[in-house]
């Protein structure tokens, strides 16, 4: 393939690997993990089973802070304000609608460093967390970290709720996604 406009060959890798992450991120995680925060009762929000395991909470919480030090800061060079175990020690109530607040503001942010974010740059390194990565790298572990979350999330509102989320309507073996189609 000869690359365009005098682009590396690596280019259209880059643009799609981009186009992708922001599609998993932006357009099916964030809003099923709005739906479950949506149908979740409040006050399951904040329940655990035990001191050992983190409420819906906690885990937006994490993988919010997780996002914003890997993308936002590392890759986008906004500064790095986490503070991790806070995270894992709020036990609320934050309300809902500080909860949704927080993820919506981190995966707007996401959304604006990935989509300003020059495909070339993708093997660029930097230290996040004490680690040397690529760009290419902190993006996918992002992409795999709020996927692995989502998961969590998405069966503790079913747990508590005892009912499914209605993600998804399956007509003749096709499963097609309703996150985005609001009532």
């Amino acid at each position: 393939m000869t690359p365009a406009r005098g682009g590396s060959a690596a280019e259209p890798v880059g643009v799609a690997f981009l186009a992708q992450s922001r599609a998993y991120l932006i357009d099916s995680f964030w809003p099923r993990l709005g739906v479950a925060l949506e149908r979740m009762p409040e006050a399951d929000l904040w329940w655990r089973p035990n001191e050992a395991s983190n409420s819906v909470g906690n885990i937006v919480l994490h993988l919010c802070g997780n996002a914003r030090q890997w993308i936002v800061s590392g890759v986008g060079g906004a500064p790095d304000v986490r503070r991790r175990q806070e995270e894992f020690d709020e036990r609320g109530p934050l309300l809902r609608a500080q909860l949704v607040g927080v993820l919506n503001a981190t995966f707007g942010e996401i959304d604006r460093t990935l989509a300003g974010l020059d495909p070339a740059a993708l093997l660029e390194r930097r230290v996040i967390q004490g680690r040397e990565v690529t760009l290419l790298g902190a993006i996918l572990h992002v992409v795999e970290h709020v996927s692995h979350h989502t998961g969590q999330i998405l069966w503790i509102a079913k747990a508590r709720t005892g009912r499914d989320l209605g993600l998804w309507t399956v007509r003749d073996g096709v499963a097609t996604p309703t996150w985005n189609e609001r009532p």
